[in-house]
């Protein structure tokens, strides 16, 4: 460690991303307390879709969990992304049924990733990535920003809210792969099957995705 990582760590130490807890020298972004009682899911937390084969998520969005996404979409913890991406690369190797050729992920609008300073599956798809030795590479874009689907709790009014809202970057990009696409959060599954339907009509041969937590 760096004599100014010291100075930084004496004054500012590294704490536990979901309870808060001051780390020691071993934990790697969460505590061992957490490591015991997070909400891990059964089954990979499966989860399937009209449009995509399956969605994989190691954690339940509950307690710790959620307060811990809150801060990290809203509130600017980026660097809770590293640390997320390693539960959801462990998942996604441990899952035998998930293979795929391309990893990509579900993206904000333009509008809402400059009002937020940072597109938050991006970051976690990127760091998911390089966990599984790949790369992220983007293969949609929301040209339209739409009401924030965490305001609707009814699954049609979702489905029709994000009706047309994503469109295919490269078609030629896409075709015959299967791809792993990534969000943060899955609830009611429309924002993925939306997405793994526009990726379908344009060439990919098959959707599995991955999120770091899902709903119950």
């Amino acid at each position: 460690m760096s004599f100014i990582s010291s100075i930084l760590d004496l004054f500012f130490p590294p704490k536990c991303v979901f309870c808060g807890r001051v780390l020691g020298k071993a934990d790697e972004g969460y505590c061992d307390r957490c490591t015991e009682s997070l909400p891990f899911t059964e089954d990979f937390g499966r989860q399937s879709g009209e449009h995509y084969d399956f969605c994989v998520a190691p954690l339940y969005y509950r307690g710790l969990v959620r307060k811990s996404m809150l801060r990290y979409k809203f509130k600017g913890a980026t660097n809770y992304a590293e640390v997320y991406a390693k539960f959801m690369a462990d998942c996604i190797k441990e899952c035998p049924e998930l293979k795929y050729d391309m990893i990509s992920w579900v993206p904000l609008s333009s509008k809402r990733s400059r009002s937020r300073g940072y597109d938050q599956a991006m970051l976690l798809a990127l760091a998911t990535a390089l966990y599984l030795d790949d790369v992220a590479v983007e293969t949609l874009v929301k040209p339209h920003d739409v009401q924030p689907q965490s305001e609707l709790i009814d699954k049609q009014q979702r489905s029709a809210n994000i009706d047309g809202a994503y469109k295919a970057l490269d078609p030629e990009l896409i075709s015959g792969k299967t791809i792993l696409l990534i969000d943060d959060i899955i609830t009611t599954g429309s924002t993925l099957d939306e997405c793994a339907k526009i990726l379908r009509e344009n060439g990919a041969a098959r959707v599995v995705c991955a999120a770091l937590a899902r709903g119950e």
